[in-house]
């Protein structure tokens, strides 16, 4: 069994979709891992990774406006409050989502659907840099 790990520095500009399929991609590429897992983990609780549709915008853009009505900024009877009022609505959309994503490994490729890739969503309105840890654990 071989292995390896790498941490991605995504830098983000507000609340939206970054799209870092390629840079999976060139990971699993460069681990000689025929079949096995590659994992994604975000090491942040405001922000979450998704893999959804990436031939149309709108996608994201549906997504991102479903979000917003479902956690919006403003609910008075939140308490933490402390990092503005982005903060804990996107502490809520992080744990409706999810921190770690597992993408099978086939004939050394990430088994993505044609039209899926892999998202950081970042739920703060600040630019922030998240870091994204990949692990990979396969055979040759």
């Amino acid at each position: 069994m071989q292995q390896a790990i790498e941490t991605l520095t995504i830098p983000t500009q507000g609340q939206g979709f970054y799209e870092f399929t390629r840079a999976v991609r060139h990971f699993v590429s460069t681990a000689d891992i025929a079949t096995g897992l590659v994992t994604a983990f975000v090491r942040h609780t405001s922000c979450s990774l998704l893999i959804q549709e990436n031939a149309d915008v709108d996608v994201q853009t549906d997504l991102d406006g479903f979000f917003k009505r479902l956690v919006p900024e403003g609910l008075d009877w939140l308490v933490h409050t402390t990092e503005g009022p982005d903060d804990m609505p996107a502490h809520i959309k992080a744990a409706l989502t999810q921190t770690s994503i597992g993408i099978p490994i086939m004939d050394g490729e990430p088994v993505f659907g044609t039209w899926q890739g892999i998202y950081l969503f970042e739920h703060r309105s600040q630019p922030h840099r998240r870091e994204v840890v990949l692990h990979i654990f396969g055979d040759r």
